[in-house]
This record gives C-alpha cells, sequence and structure tokens, in this order.
C-alpha cells in the first residue's frame, strides 16, 4: 500500500502523532531492507515474505492509528472550551433592565455551582442600575453543552417595584449563547476586520488604565462589533476580542443555517434564534414555563435568584435526546 507522503510528514511535525510516526518510518525503513534481501537472494524470499508481511502488517496499524489520532485531535479542538453569555434589555425599560440583570446572575451563579471560572467582559448599565448589555465569558468543556439552548427572548411577568396601582408588567430580555472553539469553524480575512484601541473604563466613566489596552473590532461585512477590555494588555484583549468576535460570525452562520433546515430536525428546541420566545417567568404565580418543550417549574426564586437552574437544562438536554422531560406540563 502506497501512503500519502504529504499527510506523512504532517504526522511528523504533529506533537500528537510524532512518536507514532517515528515508529511508522522505522518499520518502514526495515520493510524496505526485507524487500530488499528478497530481491537480492533468492534463497531468502520465503523466509523475507514473512518478514514482509508482518511489517506491512504493522504499517498498516500505525498509519490507522495516526489517523485516529488526528481525527480525536480534530474533533478536541471543534468542541467548545467555553461560551460568551450575551445578555440585553428587551422591551419593558428599566425593568427590563433589572431583568437581563437578573438573568445574567442566574447563570454566573449556574457556573460557580459546576466550578467554571467567569469573567466580565463588558457591562452598559441602565439608569436602574440594571443591563442595558452584559457580555461575560465562562469557560469549562460542559458550558456549551448545558447552556446551549438558552438562546432566545426570555419574558418576565411581574409587579414592579415602581408601580404603585399594583399592576402586572411584561418585560423582555434577550440572551445569546456563542460558543468558544480552539480552532474555527469559518474563515475570516483580516482585511474585513476593523480595530480601534482606547483606554479601559471604570466604574462612573473614569479611565483605570492611562495607556490604550481596550480593544474595539468591528467586522465590515456583517457590522458585527465587539470590545474587550478585561486584560491588563493590549494583546490579551486584541485576542479575546478577536475570540469573541469569531463566536458571534460562526454563532450567525449556524443561526442561519439552523433556520435553513429548521424542518428536517428532530427534537427541535428553537433555532438558536435571539428573536423567539423561549421561556416566560411569572413571578405572581412562581411558575418559570418553557414553550419550547411546555414545561414549568414552581420554583422562581430557587432558579433565578440562586442560579438552581439544573432541573431546566436536564429537561431540555433530555428532550433533544427524545427522551421523556421532568417537571410539570404547561
Amino acid at each position: 500500500m502506497e501512503y500519502n507522503e504529504e499527510e506523512l510528514q504532517a504526522w511528523r511535525e504533529n506533537h500528537k502523532t510524532q512518536f507514532t510516526a517515528s515508529q511508522f518510518d522505522d518499520v518502514s525503513r526495515k520493510l524496505a531492507e526485507a524487500e530488499q534481501l528478497a530481491l537480492d537472494e533468492p534463497e531468502m524470499a520465503e523466509m523475507a515474505e514473512e518478514e514482509i508481511k508482518g511489517y506491512l502488517e504493522q504499517q498498516q496499524g500505525l498509519f490507522e492509528e495516526m489517523q485516529r489520532i488526528t481525527e480525536a485531535a480534530k474533533v478536541e479542538d471543534e468542541k467548545p472550551y467555553g461560551v460568551v453569555l450575551e445578555v440585553r434589555a428587551g422591551a419593558g425599560g428599566d425593568e427590563a433592565a433589572l431583568f437581563a440583570e437578573e438573568l445574567a446572575q442566574m447563570y454566573l451563579q449556574y457556573a460557580d455551582k459546576q466550578g467554571w471560572p467567569t469573567m466580565v467582559e463588558s457591562e452598559s448599565r441602565s439608569s436602574s442600575g440594571g443591563y442595558k448589555e452584559g457580555i461575560f465569558e465562562i469557560l469549562g468543556n460542559k458550558v456549551y453543552d448545558d447552556l446551549r439552548f438558552e438562546t432566545g427572548v426570555h419574558r418576565v411577568q411581574r409587579i414592579p417595584v415602581t408601580e404603585k396601582a399594583g399592576r402586572i408588567h411584561t418585560s423582555t430580555a434577550s440572551v445569546a449563547i456563542l460558543p468558544l472553539r480552539k480552532k474555527p469553524t469559518i474563515d475570516i480575512s483580516m482585511s474585513d476586520i476593523e480595530m480601534e484601541f482606547s483606554r479601559s473604563g471604570g466604574a462612573g466613566g473614569q479611565n483605570v488604565n492611562k495607556v490604550e489596552t481596550a480593544v474595539r473590532l468591528v467586522h465590515k461585512p456583517t457590522g458585527i462589533e465587539v470590545r474587550s477590555q478585561s486584560e491588563r494588555s493590549q494583546l490579551k484583549n486584541r485576542e479575546k476580542a478577536m475570540s469573541i468576535l469569531v463566536a458571534k460570525l460562526e454563532a450567525a452562520h449556524e443561526e442561519e443555517q439552523a433556520m435553513k433546515h429548521a424542518a428536517e430536525r428532530k427534537n427541535q428546541i428553537g433555532t438558536g434564534d435571539r428573536s423567539e420566545k423561549i421561556r416566560t417567568y411569572n413571578y405572581p404565580q412562581n411558575r418559570i414555563t418553557d414553550h419550547r418543550i411546555k414545561v414549568s417549574w414552581h420554583n422562581i426564586e430557587g432558579i433565578v435568584t440562586n442560579g438552581q437552574l439544573q432541573p431546566v437544562v436536564e429537561a431540555l438536554k433530555a428532550f433533544s435526546r427524545g427522551e421523556g422531560v421532568e417537571g410539570s406540563e404547561e
């Protein structure tokens, strides 16, 4: 069997396959010697043939092992190592901003219970103190699996603190879960990216750095922009901003593809579309309802205030696998 020399050379240079590639080369040398012996000394041909057969089998086994290692590394590179969590206030003014911050804290508390590191990337607050927008990074191999179905519009129904007539108001906030991957699934041209630097801002808009460490990136073809100021160095903020931008572009592409093929998907839990209303938090009735799977939970304080999101997470994952879900029917 002939092997692709270009592929073999790549494996020789890859630290994950270098050792196996060296074994392959060693067997290949022994094979060549045995084949030459069979040609030079016909009386040794029969014995050489047995050696040749063994070397060929070893070659094939080592080649398949390098293929397996490469494929496993590819899967690992494509697997999210964390997510970017984006929470934005929707309709409802100050109440929507307060709800957006409560959702962000719900996810961050859940992450803390799982032992996942979190970091604030950027915050934009309303006059009420809630979030106009909050962007966070949550790291962990299982983060995306747990939170992937949280993307969409979340609706809250309750009596705001400022409501004097006791009327129930309805407000919304949108959530986006963007996977972070070691290797991007799409190609991005650097010529399509506009980069700006500025000083990182502290509380109240005060500058906390005397150098321009904050980074803002704009993807010109789509208009998508990101900002990172959580790190102290411009280089690290640039790298982080780039990873967030890639995550946003990948999510937009995946959302587009999912919507195209939505009718073909089994056990579909939405399309990942941020405009899709996925869940209602009804405070007067102490009820959270996920409209995609038509299941409710009666523990708003535990889930929202204390980050006890596990029952919701497990129900959505079970539904995606085609299994029954726990909770009361809507």
